[in-house]
């Protein structure tokens, strides 16, 4: 890890807004695997994004946006979110999404053939369109006209939308973590 985690009591008062904001929003929508320390010291993500404030609340505002307006179902968002983590290999974006996919029921199976960076055979219409989106923009590039139009058909123009902005935010989240070589927590 290459930011060291960041203590409650050794936040700036530039860092303490966005710390108690992202608790708060990580006890509510992201309680189904670690993401404190014992002291409370941010974990993930939200690390890098307490070191330079400015930028991290500007993502975690994103993050916030993209949960509120939701339109897409969980099963279509976590598909696309697992497909970006494994086109990353970003560690602790798999963990994360794995426990959450895992508590809503995903089967181990669907979920060993995404981490594997392969399309599951089980996987329907929605999620079928969400997976061949987010991996088509994962390989950087345009995004082929006839997936663009079927997920217009399948989501419409909304949760389209949605779904390109996901993998944009889950890419620079998996980036981020790559970057800063962000560990699970088993590991860290």
């Amino acid at each position: 890890m290459r930011l060291p985690l960041i203590a409650p009591s050794d936040l700036s008062p530039e860092q303490q807004p966005l710390y108690d904001d992202m608790r708060k929003g990580i006890e509510s929508n992201f309680n189904a695997f670690v993401s404190q320390r014992e002291d409370g010291a941010l974990m993930g993500p939200w690390n890098p994004w307490l070191h330079e404030p400015a930028i991290g609340k500007a993502i975690w505002n994103l993050t916030l946006a993209m949960t509120a307006n939701a339109v897409l179902p969980d099963n279509v968002r976590q598909i696309a979110i697992l497909v970006v983590g494994a086109r990353f290999d970003a560690a602790y974006e798999l963990y994360a999404h794995i426990a959450v996919a895992e508590a809503e029921g995903m089967p181990l199976e669907r979920l060993a053939t995404l981490v594997a960076d392969l399309k599951p055979s089980d996987l329907n219409k929605e999620e079928s369109v969400a997976y061949d989106l987010a991996y088509a923009l994962c390989r950087g590039g345009l995004l082929p006209e006839p997936i663009y139009r079927l997920a217009l058909a399948t989501f419409g123009q909304k949760g389209t939308n949605e779904l390109i902005y996901l993998v944009g935010l889950y890419s620079m989240v998996s980036t981020t973590l790559n970057g800063f070589d962000v560990p699970v927590p088993e590991h860290a």
